[in-house]
């Protein structure tokens, strides 16, 4: 009896923590890095051209709830909304976040599926966030902005069709 009431209790902290994700952004970054990807709809395979922000402070891929009702994507309710703070501690504006939007994305040669929760985000469509910045190792000009994608790992879906392919041995070192 005692094991069961501790893995319950365990169940309840674990949960609140997961219903709290933070938005965190520098208030003044150095240089804002955009990139304009393709998004396409699973239901209806229609494109849409979306600017990005690559934000290293952001812990989640974010989307904006205007943009996805501008273009009609299709949204699926969250089990249990997760709650939003923004990088001073306040709630961010549009509340809780209720649902997400799996689609496929496309930006030069890669292609991958994501899954990405919807919120306020105010002047901004979509955030790419740490994990995936650091999935994808980008090479990026911090002057001109020019963002490259030449580390992409197997799963990405990446069609390689420059001279900066990967071998498969490289492939796997990035791996370990």
């Amino acid at each position: 009896m005692l094991i069961r009431k501790e893995l319950e209790m365990l169940k309840v902290r674990v949960a609140a923590k997961e219903e709290e994700r933070d938005i965190r952004r520098t208030l003044k970054p150095l240089r804002e890095i955009w990139l304009e990807i393709g998004i396409e709809k699973l239901d209806s395979h229609e494109g849409v051209l979306v600017k990005v922000l690559l934000d290293n402070g952001a812990t989640g891929l974010f989307i904006d709830k205007k943009f996805v009702k501008e273009y009609n994507f299709r949204l699926e309710k969250l089990d249990r909304p997760i709650k939003v703070k923004n990088v001073d501690g306040t709630s961010n504006s549009g509340g809780n976040i209720t649902h997400e939007l799996e689609c496929n994305v496309f930006y030069q040669e890669h292609n991958e599926r994501l899954r990405i929760d919807v919120c306020d985000l105010e002047r901004i469509k979509m955030i790419l966030d740490i994990p995936w910045l650091a999935a994808h190792n980008l090479d990026i000009n911090w002057k001109t902005g020019e963002v490259k994608m030449l580390r992409c790992l197997p799963w990405c879906g990446r069609k390689i069709m420059t001279k900066q392919r990967m071998t498969k041995e490289e492939d796997k070192k990035d791996l370990r």
